[in-house]
């Protein structure tokens, strides 16, 4: 087996010589080195990455907690994840709470032994801040605040429900109905910690009221749960049309609901349930998705909705987590980090046109440091 021994005999050059160019560190000159690669490439070398990783005290291994990869949203968002990372050398191990044994607890362990390089934490969390603060290794949180100290990015929500109202409102609507996971999910017992993303909810019931429209929000399954989705909208249109199909309302006293917002799995069903009882979408019933994914132009109708910038995301993600791992700092991150990821955030906000205008407002209120802009994708669903 060829060994950088030979490759350094063979390019007439010192053993760390050799070192300093398979391991990419140090000063080699331009000559020296590619006389090196020429050598490599003649004997066929393959640098032992494990050794390489040992000495390094790397893995080059990032690993990923979401609720759920069956889920539209976290399967896009592990999808760019892991292209993002790829693109930096760094290979990512997917950690599915709801869909597998191993929990986050599991992966922290692996960590902390050195089994991989940093964690995204993308997952509702059981522990508490000081858990997450003790480890002393790299981590970074999506659309959550795990601890001071800890790098969060995440969409701007109330931008998102600022969209959301905008576009209903102009459009007449009467009753709006929110549909998603158990309200109490947003707050985590453990930690006190509120997560960013209930705040399209409370902004989008923050504008309607303005407006005097009536609202409701809805209580569907857990995330992993596309059943509690679907008998959720079911019990709505029970309760707003009847048992039965056509406009005739089960209430009387208030307007039927004219208008659905849901995450894209929920709204794809909303659109199923309105067609099987002879709804017209958008006459009768407005849907509007919330993330974007390709879902969207899957639901039967091409959904109205608010686009999370996913390559954005994963960018800002991937930027954070690689300067912790190489400045082995997890209780902060460079200046240098923070300018690349406000490089991103900007010129996400210049090709999507849509920001909130009040850049800096959750980093204040210490939730999110880097906040994604949104869109709105206009289409059928809506009028």
């Amino acid at each position: 087996m060829v060994g950088m021994r030979d490759v350094a005999k063979k390019a007439g050059v010192s053993l760390s010589t050799v070192s300093l160019v398979v391991n990419g560190t140090g000063y080699v000159s331009a000559d020296m080195r590619e006389r090196v690669r020429a050598a490599m490439r003649e004997l066929d070398y393959i640098p032992n990455e494990l050794a390489r990783n040992l000495a390094r005290n790397r893995t080059n291994i990032v690993g990923v907690i979401v609720p759920t990869i069956r889920h539209p949203f976290f399967a896009t968002l592990t999808a760019a994840l892991q292209r993002e990372f790829s693109a930096r050398g760094v290979r990512t191990m997917l950690c599915s709470t709801a869909d597998a044994d191993k929990g986050e607890a599991d992966y922290v362990d692996m960590l902390q032994r050195h089994m991989m390089d940093g964690i995204v934490m993308a997952s509702h969390t059981e522990h508490p801040a000081g858990y997450w603060t003790s480890i002393g290794r790299p981590v970074v949180a999506f659309d959550r605040h795990l601890g001071e100290g800890i790098p969060s990015v995440g969409s701007d929500h109330e931008e998102g429900g600022r969209l959301i109202a905008r576009t209903l409102i102009a459009s007449g609507v009467r009753h709006v109905a929110m549909v998603g996971g158990p309200r109490a999910q947003f707050h985590d017992a453990a930690s006190g910690t509120t997560f960013p993303t209930v705040r399209y909810y409370l902004t989008l019931e923050r504008e309607l009221a303005a407006a005097g429209v009536r609202y409701d929000y809805v209580e569907a399954g857990e995330v992993s749960d596309f059943d509690g989705y679907a008998r959720a909208m079911r019990a709505l249109f029970d309760a707003s049309y009847g048992t039965g199909t056509g406009t005739g309302g089960a209430d009387a006293g208030s307007p039927p609901v004219d208008a659905v917002v849901s995450s894209d799995m929920g709204a794809a069903m909303c659109v199923q349930e309105a067609m099987r009882r002879g709804l017209r979408i958008p006459e009768d019933v407005q849907v509007v998705a919330y993330d974007g994914t390709y879902l969207v132009d899957a639901a039967g109708v091409r959904l109205t909705a608010v686009r999370q910038d996913f390559d954005a995301i994963a960018s800002v993600i991937a930027a954070r987590m690689t300067d912790l791992i190489s400045a082995g700092d997890s209780a902060g991150v460079s200046a240098a980090s923070k300018a690349a990821a406000a490089d991103i955030v900007a010129a996400s906000a210049g090709a999507s046109g849509a920001s909130s205008g009040r850049p800096g407002a959750d980093r204040a209120r210490g939730l999110v440091e880097e906040l994604i802009p949104m869109t709105l994708r206009l289409a059928d669903s809506t009028r």
